[in-house]
């Protein structure tokens, strides 16, 4: 018997040469059971990685499986006039193929692995850069002709975006969430049940919240959120495809980034950044005691993952401090209910 880390019945998009250029997996699953191994293998033998079973198979598939809910998906790719495929990843090493790419984004966003819980290592070169049109996905160097070809017909091929990545909600709509602008949380975003992303909040893919939270600002890749925080209006999370290096920003529960504000290390518990503040690893901070005298000068990078510190700007010296949060930031219910 074999094991596997994730499988998934998909339907994608291939360009004019064959090449993938997107999949939907409507229900990955992670750790599959030992039945459903068996039950792919007494159909398909012991291939794994990108598999394309012709029809034929996919209603061998079908009839094997005891999960009606995975049948139906395979009916459905037995009869899609768009290519179906079966991926099968083995093991968690990085993905091989565009299919295994968008599996593996697929876990985070369906929550069944949570940001750094899956290798996406070498992910941007499996992943083409396509036009995303409310036709679906287009490869840009068939743009042109598309285009053509839908105004001959008296239609309006609109190109929403130009990327490797597309808005998680094609994709994955998580329940209890409420999202304002769909655009600006990408496939790969793991959005915890709970939170609200108000009009300018961001998520980037491998990122996102533990759970209730209030986004208003951005979290960039690979930053995790921790239940009950808030970020303000405009406020930042340095992630590590660019300026944060191999440091992994996160935030724990119930911490406030003022709008404007941004942090470049991560933050324990019941932590708050003024608003207007950015918080570098190489900031300087003057510690204050209970009685706000002066202890000592660090640099940010040494109060890095500590709990209830509030970052403040000093209005007269302009310089930055540190002091005891005594308290904690408070939701409210009502404004961020999602049911």
């Amino acid at each position: 018997m074999s094991t596997f880390h994730s499988l998934g019945f998909g339907i994608g998009t291939k360009n004019a040469k064959l090449e993938w250029l997107e999949v939907f997996y409507p229900q990955p699953v992670l750790a599959p059971e030992a039945s459903l191994v068996d039950a792919i293998q007494s159909v398909l033998g012991d291939a794994t990685g990108t598999i394309e079973p012709n029809r034929e198979q996919w209603l061998a598939l079908a009839g094997a499986l005891e999960n009606p809910a995975l049948e139906k998906i395979a009916k459905t790719c037995a009869e899609s006039v768009r290519p179906a495929v079966l991926t099968l990843i083995a093991k968690d090493s990085k993905p091989e193929s565009t299919p295994e790419a968008y599996l593996k984004l697929h876990l985070l966003s369906h929550r069944l692995v949570k940001p750094h819980g899956v290798s996406l290592e070498g992910i941007f070169a499996l992943l083409p850069n396509v036009a995303w049109t409310n036709e679906g996905a287009i490869d840009l160097n068939e743009l042109s002709d598309r285009q053509l070809q839908a105004r001959a017909q008296n239609r309006m091929l609109s190109v929403e975006s130009v990327d490797k990545f597309p808005k998680m909600t094609d994709y994955v709509v998580p329940t209890g969430t409420r999202i304002a602008d769909t655009a600006r949380v990408r496939l790969g975003a793991y959005v915890g049940e709970g939170t609200t992303i108000m009009h300018e909040g961001f998520i980037n893919f491998n990122a996102g919240t533990q759970g209730k939270s209030m986004v208003e600002g951005r979290i960039s890749a690979g930053v995790f959120v921790g239940e009950g925080s808030d970020l303000g209006g405009s406020s930042s999370t340095m992630g590590t495809l660019s300026g944060g290096g191999n440091i992994i920003i996160s935030l724990g529960e119930e911490c406030l980034l003022g709008a404007n504000a941004g942090t470049g290390i991560p933050l324990g518990d019941k932590c708050t950044i003024e608003s207007g503040l950015y918080i570098t690893a190489g900031t300087k901070v003057m510690l204050l005691d209970d009685q706000k005298n002066e202890v000592k000068e660090v640099k940010a990078r040494e109060l890095a993952g500590q709990s209830n510190l509030l970052f403040i700007r000093n209005s007269v010296t302009g310089r930055v401090e540190c002091r005891t949060n005594k308290s904690a930031v408070v939701l409210n219910n009502e404004l961020h209910a999602n049911n």
